[in-house]
């Protein structure tokens, strides 16, 4: 979705990766992180429920609630984009993941309770650190650094090639996860 919208608005050339953190350092490198902050208000307002689950991402979290495997989804989201159109970005958040069957016992039967959305990434951490995870799953690697070693941390990078590990596992695609876990 990044990699689409940065493309119609002409932030990006088309050669770029269609990788969020590509997309983010390109803007940042080119002195327009106004463009971006504008972007991910876009992305993760107005334009959310056009957003894809990530292939193979139901199936993983269906295998691993199957485990017995307790789950929660921590994400740094203000309640409106700091630039851009005025847009609530934890109620889209929420309805995508209403939309995509987390709370439907035919789905993923999660609760509401399991999904925590924190104003900052230092309050993001301190919320994974506070719900006692021993793994955790992010597509930014900033926020993997900032957790401490006893958590098993999953770079998730679909569009990019494996990098060198700091720590951390990179997975492509979330199939992968299950086996890991196990």
């Amino acid at each position: 979705m990044f990699f689409a919208c940065a493309l119609e608005s002409g932030l990006i050339p088309s050669s770029l990766a269609a990788d969020k953190s590509a997309i983010r350092d390109h803007l940042r490198r080119t002195d327009r992180e106004e463009a971006w902050t504008r972007l991910q208000g876009e992305v993760y307002g107005v334009r959310i429920m056009e957003a894809p689950a990530f292939a193979g991402m139901f199936e993983a979290l269906s295998t691993l609630r199957d485990d017995g495997l307790a789950m929660c989804l921590v994400s740094h989201k203000t309640r409106a984009p700091y630039l851009g159109q005025d847009y609530d970005l934890r109620s889209a958040a929420h309805n995508w993941l209403e939309e995509h069957g987390f709370f439907d016992e035919e789905g993923l039967g999660w609760t509401p309770d399991q999904v925590f959305f924190e104003s900052t990434k230092t309050e993001k951490v301190a919320r994974i650190m506070s719900l006692g995870c021993s793994h955790f799953v992010d597509d930014l690697p900033e926020i993997l650094e900032m957790l401490p070693d006893t958590i098993t941390r999953f770079l998730f990078a679909p569009n990019s090639e494996p990098r060198a590990a700091r720590g951390w596992l990179t997975l492509q695609e979330w199939a992968q996860l299950p086996e890991l876990l196990r």
